[in-house]
């Protein structure tokens, strides 16, 4: 993990820099927000930056968002009062943390916030088959592509193939190419001059740069438009990068490994990928299985995540019964890993007693989750009923009240209820901001609408 920490932080960066280092990370010093942006800028990486809470917080996101840098921020402080705190929250940063840091809560939120440390989880027969083939191929050079479903945790192989690969210590470096727009995506992946398009205000490195002698994920390869498909296929086959507006090639030495839940094959018989691309990537094809297929990975999974959400949220670990076990492997999880996660979160914020049940593993509406007997006819049934209560509602009413419950489930906390949503704190805050700007009370960190009612 790479940290970057922003300002003195009240006398307490060294003690800071000594916690982070202590869990393995890499930790860089600047002075100020304008500093700190044109460090990522040249293409340094910061998997976390950690920063002053007396500083300009949003000021300083803004101006990565301007340059479309994206990186996660924690604000830190000393003696900080609750509304310094909360502001440095509303102003974007995605936790804060006291200091002096108590050590367990500093390595906490490192692993939280960067989200950098996902295990590989596999016990299940298709996994580890999966995952022997990885251990075979992942000391070459070799290109990689990773298929599976959405959800099913091919990032998290990415990441397991480069920490068992030669270039561990070097950075791995993610673009995922579905939510960046088309006309920016040649800037992002190989950076640009100064003056070189209106908003280039000075160079910018690319991703392929940023990643020089690590490995650099393509995620969501599909969705990358022919003409910059062309521009990629050399920069693999020659090593080297063209800026935009630049003057002269740029020699770079990464390993690529590229994902997609799309049939490539597929997409290349239809015109829209191209088949030289294609084999370049595809050296190694890793697919990985959809969790229906995998039951004993999907108890593991949850027993990880319950444990891990116990921890971020100060709660006693709750084991499974035998009910909900049987519940969890015999679920289909149509959104996989991503959605197994998400119900243990939720499961670890709503269970009571000492044990976890099936009544708290329950779905993003409030609503139990049925058991896998039944058929498709009794699913019909279920969706038809659901459809029936929301005729005559707005999908953006449905989505405020779902959005405004999570929220007040998880005591006004952005973070947690983003997890569980399973949308980004950014996508959440501006509909939160949405709301307050019509009216509709939006609890605050530590409250809830009854609460406040």
């Amino acid at each position: 993990m790479r940290v970057l920490i922003v300002g003195s932080l009240a006398g307490q960066s060294g003690t800071a820099t000594k916690m982070a280092m202590d869990r393995g990370a890499k930790v860089s010093q600047v002075d100020t927000p304008a500093q700190a942006t044109a460090y990522l800028r040249a293409g340094r990486g910061a998997d976390l930056v950690m920063v002053d809470v007396s500083l300009d917080i949003g000021a300083f996101i803004a101006a990565n968002e301007a340059e479309r840098i994206t990186v996660p921020v924690v604000a830190c402080g000393v003696n900080v009062r609750p509304d310094t705190a909360a502001g440095a929250i509303r102003a974007g940063a995605k936790e804060f943390i006291p200091l002096p840091a108590d050590p367990e809560l500093m390595a906490a939120v490192l692993e939280a916030v960067s989200d950098d440390e996902r295990p590989m989880v596999a016990r299940d027969k298709s996994m580890l088959a999966v995952v022997e083939l990885a251990n075979r191929i992942a000391g070459s050079d070799a290109s990689v592509l990773i298929t599976g479903e959405s959800g099913v945790g091919k990032e998290v192989m990415a990441r397991y193939l480069h920490r068992k690969s030669k270039r561990a210590a070097r950075p791995f470096v993610s673009v995922n190419c579905a939510a960046i727009p088309e006309n920016l995506l040649e800037s992002e992946l190989f950076g640009h001059e100064k003056g070189a398009f209106t908003g280039a205000v000075a160079r910018r490195v690319g991703k392929f740069e940023e990643a020089d002698g690590g490995t650099l994920l393509l995620d969501e390869i599909s969705e990358m438009d022919a003409r910059l498909q062309a521009k990629l296929l050399r920069a693999l086959q020659e090593r080297e990068i063209d800026r935009v507006g630049g003057s002269g090639p740029v020699k770079v030495n990464i390993r690529v490994i590229a994902t997609s839940n799309r049939d490539l094959q597929k997409a290349v018989r239809e015109g829209v990928f191209r088949e030289d691309l294609l084999f370049r990537l595809n050296v190694v094809n890793l697919a990985i299985p959809p969790l229906r297929e995998r039951p004993e990975d999907a108890l593991a999974l949850a027993e990880h995540f319950l444990k891990k959400y116990a921890a971020a949220n100060g709660l006693p670990h709750r084991a499974l019964n035998e009910a909900a076990k049987l519940q969890i492997t015999t679920r289909s999880w149509a959104g996989n890993v991503r959605e197994l996660e998400n119900a243990m979160h939720r499961a670890v914020l709503l269970a009571s007693g000492t044990e976890i049940g099936p009544d708290a593993i329950r779905a993003p509406d409030g609503s139990a989750f049925q058991s896998g007997g039944g058929g498709v006819a009794r699913q019909a049934a279920e969706a038809a009923d659901a459809a029936h209560h929301m005729v005559g509602r707005t999908v953006a009413e449905v989505e405020q009240d779902l959005i405004l419950d999570t929220l007040d489930h998880c005591f006004g906390n952005r973070t947690h209820a983003a997890n569980i949503l399973g949308i980004s704190i950014r996508t959440l805050r501006n509909k939160l901001k949405l709301y307050t700007d019509q009216g509709i009370h939006v609890p605050g960190p530590g409250e809830s609408r009854a609460g406040a009612a």
